[in-house]
């Protein structure tokens, strides 16, 4: 075997067609044959700037034989063994249906290696013009900024791996300008909708625990129902968030972590909440708080759950909230009531307490306007004396 050339190693020549060519060594193959980038220009001088430009971009770089992977055979084994084992299956499904629906049909042919920052910004061009497969009647075939950043979170995760994997020098999706974010309003429950709302589940004999451990607690919707009895510490009124259920494709539910490390915690619950959940432990015959009510040896459904609100919600003449919105409403009278951002992001399973401060920025603005109002007046009674 000849001698290995070295990563940046390259040649120029003129072709016959009278436009410059050169080539740079900018990896190996397994056989320690290069792998070369070829570059071209009408005049030497452009050729030259083209391959000095690369040479930096693929300096100290030395990319495998994978480099000519299309980028569907990369995401398809980026999938499966990168992200598969540890993600929730949700998160996988999710990631999946970006791949499928919006990065393939456009880019998927492509190998890794040739994928351009270009190349990025266009299919986000597309994407938002033309993203959706089926007409919106708000929104035509236009995807939303918000789902642009998904899809942008999916591509630079797969090709941060594939830099840390020597297929490509740098990940083409870094630098690109994303669609703005924007903040949507938080749908919450007022003190009087809430108090309509706990008249409609006092009459329910099944719900009534369910949502009232949820409006005390805000718990995640997995979180609720994946609660068992040994979770729950009756002599100090605690209950400890340990695992998460989701439903997978077809329907069957899996029990897993919770969305973060901080989501598995221990929360102290307020006394009637406690009383509730022992009064009702009296009764139990399930391993489950809250079981399946036609298959008790199962836990309760997200999607029964989610399905069951809308219902209560109809009955009680209130608008068409999601599930989240009963976590944002304990998260924003918890906040009114004086609980401090600190304490409130524990309780709600929170990485930082400047998340939840950032997430109820309309609660703690409020709040701040009412401390200001009691320093200035505390200020002017000293000024008065």
């Amino acid at each position: 075997m000849g001698k290995r050339r070295p990563s940046g190693d390259g040649m120029v020549r003129k072709r016959e067609d009278g436009r410059w060519e050169g080539r740079i060594v900018i990896g190996h193959k397994d056989n320690g044959e290069p792998i070369f980038r070829y570059v071209s220009a009408k005049t030497q001088k452009d050729l030259l700037k083209k391959l000095h430009q690369n040479i930096e971009e693929y300096r100290d770089v030395n990319l495998c034989e994978d480099s000519k992977m299309s980028l569907r055979e990369w995401l398809d084994r980026w999938l499966e063994e990168y992200v598969a084992p540890s993600v929730r299956p949700s998160t996988l499904e999710g990631y999946r249906g970006y791949i499928q629906r919006n990065i393939k049909p456009h880019l998927g042919d492509k190998p890794v290696g040739k994928i351009t920052t270009e190349d990025i910004r266009k299919l986000y061009r597309e994407l938002q013009a033309h993203g959706r497969q089926e007409e919106h009647p708000q929104y035509g075939y236009r995807l939303a900024g918000s789902t642009i950043r998904r899809i942008h979170g999916v591509l630079h995760e797969a090709l941060d791996a594939a830099v840390r994997e020597n297929m490509i020098a740098r990940n083409p999706t870094e630098g690109v300008t994303l669609p703005k974010k924007k903040a949507v309003p938080k749908q919450i429950l007022n003190d009087a909708q809430l108090e309509r709302f706990m008249k409609v589940i006092q009459e329910d004999k099944i719900w009534h625990d369910f949502f009232y451990t949820e409006l005390t607690t805000g718990l995640r919707r997995g979180e609720i129902c994946g609660l068992m009895w040994s979770d729950f510490d009756e002599a100090h009124g605690t209950l400890s968030i340990r695992r998460t259920v989701h439903a997978q494709k077809g329907g069957r539910l899996t029990t897993g972590e919770t969305k973060t490390g901080t989501g598995k915690r221990t929360i102290t619950l307020p006394p009637s909440t406690a009383k509730l959940l022992a009064e009702r432990k009296t009764k139990s015959y399930s391993e489950w708080i809250f079981p399946d009510p036609l298959r008790p040896e199962r836990p309760m459904r997200p999607n029964a759950a989610y399905i069951y609100l809308k219902e209560l919600l109809k009955q009680a003449g209130l608008p068409s909230i999601r599930f989240h919105d009963l976590r944002h409403t304990f998260a924003t009278h918890a906040l009114a009531s004086g609980v401090d951002a600190k304490t409130l992001s524990g309780i709600l399973g929170h990485t930082q307490a400047s998340f939840t401060l950032d997430t109820y920025t309309h609660v703690t603005g409020d709040m701040q306007k009412r401390a200001s109002e009691i320093v200035g007046s505390f200020m002017e009674n000293i000024m008065v004396r």
